[in-house]
């Protein structure tokens, strides 16, 4: 979803939230939150207050009605019964007879409450400099992890990295011959973009950013002579990122087309951009999802940006063996996240040793 239409859908929820949340969205914006974060958070709440109303916990007719002493007095069994509901609803969007969400999607759910209801009881401030209530009934309700050793984890991802030389070998099958079984239509678009989409793949390969902070990149964030990109980690926190040298060279050719091949203004900013209706614009994060998808089936498997970035981390781990730096360079405040990389460079020694 490009910029321009995150925004129209934002606007749109806006219009039919009660003014805490409206307030709540401010507020958040000024940390700030993704645009991208905001609109999920929004959609969760549209989805919770219109279960309220369904379920007449609330007599109201509109989201928009719904009160704060609503939200304050809801039960612990209440928040029960919307999980529930989301366990056991009949699946949307798919062909399958299959029921309820997946308990990623309710723990994304959960989280998202758990924001909002922080904000009312501890954030915002009324008149008198209170927050709003005190009550928070969140903080009752557990969140369900997904039940998987750091192992098992391991092992399911480390077939979707592109490590070794397979990095590499990655770019330079884009560069040379993803272009061969392509169709005339395909192949001028795949031409167009080459640069940037090269640029953008290796650039999450060499640093191991974030699509959040890789979409975010303004054009002045980034300094090849000192191989370090600037970027917004989560919670608003401003990070300076080292990139490994094999990226410059894609970064540097694509500079060298940018203002050319996507027309821009002083008002362009952003680092990767893509063209609408004859006009640059920042690229979004779908867009550099199904890039890396489309690019990553035909090579190997299908992948994620995410599974770029765990490829920089193990690839990390591998040669130095600090948990820390890795963790440094991910932008993760502990070392505990980084634990699964050492699980991943185990089984590629223990490969290693069984070719022996």
């Amino acid at each position: 979803m490009n910029r321009e239409r995150l925004i129209e859908n934002i606007e749109i929820l806006k219009g039919l939230m009660p003014d805490f949340v409206l307030a709540y969205y401010r507020s958040k914006s000024a940390v700030p939150y993704s645009l991208t974060t905001l609109y999920e958070y929004l959609k969760e709440y549209q989805r919770f207050f219109t279960w309220l109303i369904d379920a007449d916990v609330t007599d109201v007719t509109h989201i928009s009605e719904i009160s704060l002493e609503t939200l304050e007095n809801l039960s612990k069994t209440d928040l029960e019964s919307f999980i529930l509901y989301l366990r056991e609803r009949p699946r949307l969007n798919t062909y399958t007879n299959q029921y309820g969400v997946s308990q990623t999607t309710i723990n994304r759910t959960l989280s998202a409450l758990s924001s909002l209801y922080k904000y009312l009881t501890e954030e915002v401030e009324d008149r008198n400099g209170e927050p709003y209530f005190y009550r928070n009934v969140m903080k009752k309700v557990t969140t369900q992890k997904k039940k998987e050793t750091l192992a098992s984890r391991a092992e399911q991802i480390k077939n979707k990295l592109f490590l070794g030389d397979e990095t590499q070998a990655f770019l330079d099958f884009i560069e040379t011959d993803y272009e061969d079984d392509l169709s005339n239509r395909a192949k001028s678009s795949f031409i167009k973009n080459k640069e940037r989409d090269l640029a953008i793949i290796a650039l999450i390969l060499a640093s191991g950013i974030r699509l959040s902070e890789t979409v975010n990149i303004d054009l002045n964030d980034l300094n090849l002579n000192t191989m370090v990109v600037d970027v917004l980690r989560k919670g608003g926190k401003r990070d300076s990122v080292n990139i490994a040298g094999f990226a410059k060279p894609y970064l540097a050719n694509y500079l060298s087309i940018r203002d050319k091949r996507y027309p821009t203004t002083k008002r362009d900013t952003g680092l990767f951009l893509t063209t609408y209706k004859g006009q640059a614009n920042r690229i979004d994060h779908s867009s550099i999802e199904k890039m890396v998808a489309k690019y990553s089936k035909v090579f190997k498997v299908r992948v994620t940006p995410h599974k770029l970035r765990h490829t920089l981390a193990t690839r990390l781990y591998a040669e130095t063996n600090s948990q820390v730096l890795v963790s440094h360079q991910l932008g993760h405040a502990s070392t505990q996240v980084t634990d699964l990389y050492t699980h991943i460079v185990n089984e590629e020694q223990k490969d290693a040793l069984d070719k022996l």
